[in-house]
């Protein structure tokens, strides 16, 4: 049965490379990314007339814009795949003053997935794309008052979407499902290139189990659990996302950051 999957974050990388997957197996395929340019070459590379939608994420405004763009024109939408994420960036503050590592990987997520829970059913999926590299959350960080190496303050950003993935999905209940999933550590994207200096594995192990996470039964009754691809399997995130006080603040946190911003 084709299903209709938001994918952010898929102008290049992993997040192409998924859609081209999921297009591939019939599915209706709502492209993301920050370039216009790159959201039509995108949409020719899949075919079908595939929607395009443009959104700086850094930018809670934009962000606002995205959700009401996809509602107006969407009445249903099965999955959300919050792929969107960036490592090293040139300016590493938004001009609200928060660190870009946690405004795109963490905070305009969480916005989007909320935002778009009146078009999700309760048999709709959000995955979010978590990592290997997770880090304890310092509120010091995460709230723009404290500045790390871009290192720390991905990893940090990626428990944090960790922690908020199992929070929602205690939330929401019965559903739609909340998944966290580390597709794999360096994969070959521009990221893990950018970041890292090598040239990665193959892509197409993240982007399968992204399609799996997105469609496949595996998941289905996986709400509020975290996969990691590396071990090929759900597992235990950093054991910070296991501690409910941490969870507690780190969720204080990012409320308050969206309520600053709203």
């Amino acid at each position: 049965m084709s299903k209709t999957i938001l994918i952010t974050g898929s102008t290049d990388g992993i997040g192409l490379l998924t859609a081209k997957t999921l297009a591939a197996k019939g599915h209706t395929v709502l492209l993301h990314g920050r370039s216009e340019e790159k959201l039509e070459k995108a949409a020719k590379e899949i075919g079908n007339n595939a929607a395009t939608y443009t959104a700086d994420l850094s930018r809670m405004d934009q962000v606002h814009t995205l959700v009401s763009s996809i509602g107006k024109l969407h009445s249903q939408l099965d999955v959300v795949i919050n792929n969107a994420g960036v490592l090293k960036v040139s300016q590493t503050q938004t001009a609200d003053g928060y660190d870009v590592r946690f405004m795109v990987n963490t905070f305009a997520p969480y916005v989007l997935s909320r935002g778009l829970l009146p078009v999700l059913s309760k048999e709709s999926r959000i995955v979010n794309l978590s990592s290997a590299a997770q880090t304890p959350v310092d509120l010091e960080v995460l709230h723009g008052r404290k500045q790390v190496d871009d290192m720390e303050a991905y990893s940090q950003s990626k428990l944090a979407i960790t922690i908020w993935s199992q929070e929602l999905a205690k939330e929401l209940g019965d559903g739609p499902v909340v998944v966290a999933v580390n597709p794999g550590s360096l994969l070959a994207s521009k990221m893990v290139k950018e970041g890292f200096g090598v040239e990665g594995k193959d892509m197409q192990v993240g982007a399968d189990i992204l399609c799996e996470a997105a469609t496949g039964e595996t998941f289905a009754s996986a709400s509020g659990k975290y996969f990691d691809n590396d071990k090929g399997t759900f597992a235990s995130p950093h054991a910070a996302a296991m501690d409910p006080s941490h969870c507690a603040e780190v969720m204080q946190g990012i409320e308050a950051v969206i309520t600053k911003l709203a």
